[in-house]
């Protein structure tokens, strides 16, 4: 077994109602679905939150899109109109939680080394300069 990025494996998009941050997470590959609902429990991802989550995780399964919906309650510090925090609409609560570490077998990990939100040739020090290809 070995531990890789979550992003990996999915992709993520999140948002807010109130107070809750909401985060959907999908597989790229089918075949990963389970992965992802073994790994992502709600205990796991209120823990990779830490204090960031004062309420309850509850998620949500979606099978037919290979998904999982979490609701993040308390983690937005009383929502958008009120609090005073940088991410009150809990946009950034997605790329956090695919920073969490996942055990997936030796072979899922080699498979999918490098995916993620990598562009293929992207040069980390030769960032923002321009390419005349």
């Amino acid at each position: 077994m070995a531990r890789i990025p979550l992003v990996h494996l999915a992709h993520a998009r999140s948002g807010d109602k109130g107070d809750t941050a909401n985060v959907g997470v999908i597989a790229y590959e089918p075949d990963h679905y389970p992965l992802l609902q073994e790994q992502l429990t709600p205990s796991a991802v209120k823990h990779h939150f830490g204090t960031m989550v004062r309420g309850p995780v509850e998620r949500f399964e979606l099978p037919n899109l290979h998904a999982l919906n979490f609701l993040l309650h308390g983690a937005l510090d009383g929502g958008g109109t009120v609090s005073l925090m940088n991410d009150a609409q809990g946009k950034v609560f997605s790329t956090a939680l695919l920073r969490m570490e996942v055990e997936v077998p030796d072979a899922v990990a080699e498979a999918v080394r490098e995916r993620g939100r990598i562009p293929p040739g992207w040069d980390p020090d030769h960032y923002g300069e321009s390419r005349h290809d």
